[in-house]
């Protein structure tokens, strides 16, 4: 049995000294004062001098490690033992090539997939407790929000797609009552407007809906409503006669 240790950075290898000092004041105002989070890389020291932890590289592995509490592209900020591990070292190396497998450095997303991603995953391995939620609530909130917006952009293609699908039955019942109801100059039509404007307004929204749009269900041309609009141009020719 061993403990399991994680140390926290402030994130500041922005290579600008302004940045870096924003960052700085970011994480004492949100997390010291205020107790919310920051922007922090976090790293799991288990059984020797070594932490491990996850980071971008276009080629191999994400995971790495170095002598803990001295990554030199950080501030070092403080360490908070999780708990104790119950596995041997044999299992715990084990795990470490596992996951060195599992993350590719190229795989690295800042919202999804970040160092302290990692260190959850390792840690649940472990069999000590995940990270406090305030190292990567940032990450997080970002992550959410970027779920949200594109569940909201779904939902719109949804609502444009039964728009149509509704135009579209709207369109046949209007052909079939023009086709059914003689309309004359004197008697006009019932409700006082035309069947050729309603029939007109309908082909107009129907070839609206028609056009290339990001959704998958309207990305091919609808050929039913192209075949309906040629069958029925015919009796709409026929209907405007009879209201001219």
């Amino acid at each position: 049995m061993t403990e399991v240790i994680l140390h926290i950075y402030d994130v500041t290898n922005s290579g600008s000294e302004k940045t870096n000092n924003t960052i700085l004041q970011i994480n004492k105002i949100f997390k010291d004062r205020i107790g919310l989070g920051g922007i922090f890389h976090s790293a799991v020291q288990v059984y020797g001098n070594d932490e491990w932890s996850f980071g971008y590289c276009e080629q191999g592995s994400g995971v790495f490690s170095c002598p803990s509490g001295q990554n030199p592209m950080y501030t070092y900020r403080e360490k908070l033992v999780l708990g104790k591990t119950n596995l041997t070292i044999f299992k715990v190396n084990q795990i470490l090539r596992e996951l060195s497998r599992e993350w590719p450095g190229s795989s690295y997303d800042l919202l999804s997939k970040n160092c302290n991603h990692f260190c959850d995953e390792l840690c649940d391995k472990l069999g000590v407790p995940k990270l406090p939620g305030w190292v990567n609530r940032f990450a997080n909130a970002g992550d959410t929000a970027v779920e949200i917006a594109g569940n909201t952009a779904f939902r719109l293609k949804q609502a444009k797609t039964e728009i149509v699908s509704a135009s579209k039955v709207a369109y046949r019942y209007l052909a079939g009552m023009a086709s059914n109801v003689a309309v004359t100059p004197e008697n006009g039509s019932p409700g006082g407007t035309t069947p050729r404007f309603q029939a007109t307004w309908f082909k107009n929204l129907i070839a609206a809906g028609d056009k290339p749009s990001t959704s998958a269900v309207l990305d091919q041309p609808n050929q039913e409503v192209i075949l309906l609009q040629q069958a029925d141009a015919p009796l709409l020719r026929q209907n405007s006669h009879r209201i001219s």
